[in-house]
């Protein structure tokens, strides 16, 4: 395949299963199995999109990484970048099932795994060549040092060749070995981005600034194009390194079922509408849009639209 593509990003993909009653998750005696990760998230929002899209990780020679291999395929993702890590297995996550809007409890079993031995050695130059923009986040940053290291030399690299990158820090204090480590590393990042989309807590660990403007401008005087800040039920807020700033008010959800991967799709509308000339006010709009859809199903990712699907709501 020598296909161009649109976007290219790095990540850990993990089988997830999802119990099928609400309650304590040590309760639960039946469970749907889904696929989960943030960056595959974003890059199955893109897909069904129609963008084309390439997905940078490791998965196990075992039948959960069989299972993230056939979704890869059933959503049209690119995955000549995935290796079949024969020494290190896939990981997995139980995550109990809540009907009321409350976040759901989430268990990782993925230390070890194969996709937080991602390196350097994953960077294929002529793949990484063919993308015209790299959306990263601080989950896969935060696997490991030479996962790190693989996602700063694919910043570094992109950037120098003139293309576009978007970060969304999607903080894992958990993975990190202090916030001072944390702080120090996704911003180094982030301030190779072009578009840095944190949420408001995030901003202000990140930044250290207590209100928008100056969370924005924390990014902006370092070089970042812009910075759009969601800010939960008001929406989101955002600022260009052009001047141009304003709030985009929220797409209003009445049965809230499950907020995971409402961030993700979120960054699924601004890098979309953006790749496609959208201006940021439109943007923001449709990233609101879509992270209302993810929040309206239990799964990561089920809410994400196609094209005729978005066209219908927005």
């Amino acid at each position: 395949m020598h296909n161009a593509l649109d976007v290219i990003t790095i990540g850990e993909a993990m089988a997830m299963f999802v119990a099928t009653e609400p309650g304590e998750l040590a309760e639960a005696e039946a469970f749907i199995k889904r696929v989960a990760g943030a960056e595959l998230n974003v890059a199955t929002g893109l897909a069904r999109l129609g963008l084309n899209v390439s997905w940078v990780s490791r998965v196990g020679s075992d039948s959960f990484g069989r299972f993230v291999l056939s979704s890869l395929q059933k959503e049209s993702i690119n995955s000549e970048s995935v290796t079949v890590d024969e020494r290190y297995p896939t990981g997995f996550q139980l995550k109990s099932r809540v009907e009321n809007g409350t976040d759901p409890i989430v268990e990782y079993f993925r230390k070890g795994s194969a996709a937080s031995h991602l390196s350097r050695d994953d960077f294929d130059t002529a793949t990484f060549s063919r993308a015209r923009h790299l959306h990263l986040s601080g989950v896969a940053a935060a696997l490991s040092a030479s996962a790190y290291d693989l996602l700063d030399h694919a910043a570094s690299t992109m950037k120098a060749q003139g293309k576009t990158i978007s970060f969304d820090p999607n903080l894992r204090p958990v993975l990190w070995k202090s916030e001072a480590e944390m702080v120090e590393k996704l911003n180094r990042l982030a301030f190779q981005a072009d578009w840095v989309l944190p949420g408001l807590k995030e901003a202000a660990i990140l930044t250290g600034k207590s209100t928008p403007e100056a969370m924005a401008d924390f990014y902006l005087d370092r070089g970042v194009k812009a910075v759009v800040i969601k800010t939960g039920a008001d929406g989101a807020w955002f600022k260009t390194a052009a001047g141009e700033q304003g709030a985009v008010a929220a797409v209003r959800v009445d049965n809230v079922v499950d907020t995971v991967g409402a961030g993700d799709g979120f960054a699924v509308g601004v890098i979309s509408a953006l790749l496609e000339g959208k201006t940021f006010p439109q943007a923001v709009a449709r990233g609101n849009k879509i992270g209302s859809l993810a929040i309206q199903v239990p799964g990561d990712s089920e809410g994400l639209p196609t094209r005729a699907q978005l066209a219908e709501t927005f």
